[in-house]
């Protein structure tokens, strides 16, 4: 079975309404995988982002690569931190809500429409690159890497996240929230298991195109709260937001990589 990239297209006015499903990437998990960016940017950059006497954006003028940019969420991030973020997105219909959610939060940033594969950028261009939620959906993961180490400039910083291939994931991200019935957030597939990566395998793809792997670290829920379970068949209509149930989960950094990973490497 295939997965159905253009939902992305038939649902993306809407990246920003709660009641979208895929604002489950936004609730917590954007504030929770950007708080892990923001201090690996840090670390890296030597700029002190969260010091006591930290009052506003500290990375002005780095040029950051949102690679799947979707409807803009770490796009706004990093811009308000103080980078200059060029969005690159295949789904048109995507990259015009990132534009117009921008504009009307007065953000200055870049879209354009394209592919992982064939980056619609010039060569070495980028501090920072960043690729969240799409190397589980690209139809050349080698090209993906090759083309992320090209736009970026020696010494830059890749971050990103992705699903594990595991058992766990199949059951999580497969049987739980794509195929059963009572707690599917699509009623179309949105992922392949095949096609969700293993650690090992994207370290050894970056170091292929040059790019050397400094950190993986676990990315998932933080709530304990069994309660979250319930919220899985509540989800939906009025009784319970997509937003909320991400912010009830609490994404962020975990111990455990084996559903979801994060990280960064170093371009040589």
């Amino acid at each position: 079975m295939g997965i159905d990239n253009d939902v992305y297209n038939r649902v993306g006015e809407s990246w920003w309404d709660e009641d979208n499903p895929l604002n489950l990437l936004h609730g917590s998990m954007t504030p929770g995988r950007f708080a892990y960016f923001r201090k690996v940017l840090g670390e890296r950059t030597g700029r002190d982002f969260a010091g006591r006497n930290y009052t506003g954006p500290d990375f002005t003028g780095l040029r950051a690569l949102d690679i799947g940019s979707g409807g803009g969420f770490l796009a706004e991030e990093f811009t308000r931190i103080g980078c200059r973020v060029v969005g690159v997105d295949p789904s048109p219909v995507s990259v015009d809500t990132a534009r117009r959610h921008a504009a009307a939060s007065a953000l200055e940033i870049e879209y354009r429409i394209g592919a992982g594969e064939r980056l619609p950028v010039p060569d070495a261009t980028f501090d920072v690159a960043y690729c969240c939620d799409v190397l589980e959906h690209v139809s050349d993961l080698e090209a993906v890497i090759a083309e992320t180490s090209r736009a970026l400039k020696p010494g830059g910083l890749y971050l990103f996240d992705t699903v594990n291939r595991t058992f766990i994931s199949k059951l999580v991200a497969i049987k739980i929230l794509q195929e059963w019935r009572l707690t599917r957030v699509f009623d179309t597939p949105i992922h392949e298991w095949s096609m969700f990566v293993r650690p090992a395998e994207l370290a050894s793809a970056m170091e292929r195109h040059g790019l050397r792997l400094g950190q993986i670290v676990g990315l998932g829920p933080r709530s304990k709260n069994p309660l979250r379970l319930l919220d899985l068949v509540r989800v939906g209509g009025s009784r319970l937001s997509y937003g909320e149930l991400s912010r009830r989960l609490d994404f962020g950094q975990i111990r455990s990589t084996a559903n979801s990973y994060m990280g960064y490497a170093v371009k040589r």
